[in-house]
């Protein structure tokens, strides 16, 4: 168990690169109640069925040439979800729709998300956990997250 706390009202976002859940605790910091309220899916298939193109080449001066490395479409993906989760968050938090945060997401997600993160939202963060939860039920998702009363 992670053995975070989240206040009435607190937020957890639970996200991957293709999907991501906004709940909301209706319980509190002993005894919390997560509420899914929100779900977001980004269709982000591999980068082999994104881009059919063969790498590029570049001529510099002379004889040489060098392959340019292939743009991993998938990867590119992945931040462009990051980047609309924290532009949704910084709306919610100016109308201080939430005190608290907790953020849920793979290491390479949950980085791509704090770089987009504008401080109002960064200040409400209250927890982070680089795991991906995305498929869990929430009964299992606050047994993993929160503390419980014990």
């Amino acid at each position: 168990m992670a053995g975070l706390t989240l206040k009435n009202n607190g937020w957890l976002v639970i996200a991957d690169g293709e999907k991501a859940l906004f709940l909301r605790n209706d319980g509190d910091e002993k005894f919390p109640n997560l509420t899914v309220f929100r779900e977001l899916e980004h269709e982000n298939p591999a980068t082999r069925d994104q881009g059919a193109d063969r790498p590029g080449r570049l001529n510099d001066s002379g004889s040489h040439r060098s392959a340019v490395q292939e743009t991993d479409w998938h990867r590119v993906e992945k931040e462009r979800f990051a980047k609309d989760i924290a532009e949704r968050l910084y709306k919610t938090a100016h109308k201080n729709g939430f005190d608290e945060l907790v953020l849920v997401a793979p290491p390479a997600v949950l980085g791509a998300m704090r770089k987009e993160l504008h401080k109002e939202v960064q200040d409400k963060i209250v927890g982070e956990l680089d795991k991906d939860l995305t498929k869990h039920p929430v009964h299992e998702i606050e047994k993993l997250v929160l503390a419980s009363a014990g």
